[in-house]
């Protein structure tokens, strides 16, 4: 039996994605990328019947992190972020917690992996679940994140394809902007399709 659920909110000018992770035994959710309509997350969470517990942020662009303050007045939840993307980001916040490649965010009994997939910034990071994979502006559908702003690097973002690539085909992506001709895919699919992972 599943022990969390995804929902997706499509949310702000930009197309974002904003996920909310909610842990089903425990009744806690993490929200993703909290940028746009704080408002609209809480009233989701709060009607599913679930406590914001965390923040996971899967880089610090703003339109991933507008909102973030914002949420962290209405709720006692923690932020977690990359360290490399701490020190890139340089902005001050209480106490966050810091990761890295490997480790494990353990929402009520839903394990969160982080994976460090450089590219779009120093310190970008995924969130695999099981056969999910939130992939912030790492890999979007049939496209990836822009290398050319401060802090991108083409040859770290091919790296990181090349090993998003390596998950199981069935892995199903969960990008940060509804940029593709439909919001999710899976990994298998990308490889067939998207010409940034041939």
């Amino acid at each position: 039996m599943k022990t969390f659920s995804i929902h997706a909110l499509e949310l702000g000018p930009m197309e974002n994605f904003i996920y909310i992770i909610q842990d089903h035994s425990s009744k806690t959710a993490a929200v993703v990328d909290p940028a746009w309509e704080i408002a609209k997350i809480i009233a989701l969470s709060d009607h599913q019947g679930f406590k914001i517990t965390d923040v996971l942020l899967t880089h610090s662009h703003y339109d991933h992190t507008d909102g973030l303050q914002e949420l962290l007045e209405k709720t006692d939840a923690e932020v977690h972020l990359s360290e490399i993307e701490a020190e890139f980001w340089d902005k001050k916040l209480n106490n966050p917690i810091l990761h890295k490649e490997g480790d494990i965010i353990q929402l009520g009994t839903t394990k969160i992996n982080v994976l460090h997939t450089p590219g779009h910034t120093p310190g970008s990071v995924c969130y695999h679940m099981d056969e999910h994979l939130i992939t912030g502006d790492t890999l979007f559908v049939n496209a990836c994140g822009r290398c050319d702003l401060p802090g991108g690097n083409l040859q770290q973002m091919q790296q990181s394809l090349h090993r998003l690539g390596n998950l199981p085909p069935e892995t199903i992506i969960h990008p940060g902007h509804h940029y593709g001709p439909q919001a999710s895919s899976t990994i298998g699919d990308q490889l067939k399709n998207n010409p940034f992972m041939q």
